[in-house]
């Protein structure tokens, strides 16, 4: 046996570094936190969903001012901004609360939530009241379980904003509905 043949191929090769750039984890989202003083607010863009129930993860670490919030609370919310947020979305990420009030800075408005202490954002489509379920520190991720869920259905603007790793951002086009397709292979209730 001789070594493996390499196949002519008209792809590019891309630089290992850049893989990450190919395979985006889901919208951008902020994330609330409420540590007993002040509310804060930080940028994510690495977050997943772990199955069909209210549990997700989310990547953050000591560098985040959150993350002491996030650990001593074990709190949070989810907030799920739209395109018409990006500058919004994209200067939270760019600052720190240790020394920014974010909703101040951003003329985010704060809604009570009813299960968790940290605000919900009104300006997002979308708000996930979540509890900390478990932190997996060798990847820096953090497991939540959603307790309660907002959605703004007259919210003209729906179409989310995604990261591609690299200072740019994909927006969400066009619906395409094959719900009738896969009903008979999704759980019940979806």
């Amino acid at each position: 046996m001789g070594a493996p043949r390499r196949m002519e191929t008209p792809m590019e090769s891309l630089p290992l570094t850049k893989a990450f750039t190919l395979i985006e984890p889901g919208p951008v989202i902020l994330v609330t936190t409420n540590d007993g003083r002040k509310d804060n607010v930080m940028t994510l863009t690495w977050s997943m969903v772990l199955d069909f129930a209210a549990s997700f993860a989310i990547t953050t670490g000591p560098w985040n001012h959150s993350f002491a919030a996030l650990c001593e609370t074990r709190e949070c919310v989810l907030s799920i901004p739209t395109v018409d947020l990006i500058d919004t979305a994209v200067g939270i990420g760019t600052c720190s609360g240790c020394d920014t009030d974010k909703f101040a800075k951003f003329g985010l408005t704060r809604a009570k939530g009813e299960r968790v202490r940290a605000p919900l954002i009104k300006e997002c489509l979308a708000n996930i009241e979540c509890r900390v379920v478990d932190l997996i520190e060798r990847h820096n991720i953090i497991v939540l379980e959603g307790v309660a869920a907002w959605f703004d259905s007259a919210r003209k603007e729906q179409r989310l904003i995604h990261a591609v790793g690299d200072g740019t951002f994909i927006v969400d086009g066009r619906t395409i509905d094959r719900k009738a397709m896969m009903r008979s292979k999704l759980p019940d209730g979806l």
